[in-house]
């Protein structure tokens, strides 16, 4: 396991949005009374961010709100076998500026979920924070370089 230096976070990061991209989906762990609850979710990078349009009202929502603790997992294309884990720090976004500025960050079409657009009410984000990411190729046995907050 190689750890990432502050001086190469930028880049560590840029092949971590790389890595990203070619996963459609990914899996969102929250927790709810003490267990957890996964679903799948398809964030984007904004540089060492982490970005997830969803509802207000949605169960990861509220989990969010009640424990901000998540962990994501990709699961990059097979013939990669590139492996990306996240643990972060979850906060659900509602102030009418964060989500316009998102709005253009995701990398899909959000008015096929909320066609009124980002001033919405039944639209969200939730911006996540990391305190670990790991990207690896072979299930973490190969090439894994960890960064740390």
């Amino acid at each position: 396991m190689t750890a990432v230096s502050q001086t190469d976070k930028a880049r560590f990061f840029e092949d971590v949005e790389a890595a990203a991209k070619k996963a459609i989906w990914c899996a969102l762990a929250t927790v709810h009374n003490n267990e957890p609850r996964v679903r799948m979710v398809h964030p984007t990078w904004e540089g060492d961010t982490l970005w997830i349009a969803t509802g207000p009202e949605t169960p990861k929502a509220q989990q969010i709100r009640q424990n901000a603790a998540v962990d994501i997992q990709f699961q990059v294309a097979p013939d990669d076998f590139i492996h990306l884990m996240v643990r972060g720090t979850a906060t659900v976004m509602t102030d009418a500026a964060t989500k316009a500025r998102v709005w253009d960050v995701m990398d899909y079409d959000l008015a096929q979920f909320w066609p009124a657009g980002p001033a919405s009410e039944e639209y969200c984000v939730i911006r996540v924070d990391p305190t670990r990411v790991e990207l690896s190729e072979m299930f973490g046995s190969m090439n894994k370089r960890v960064w740390r907050a």
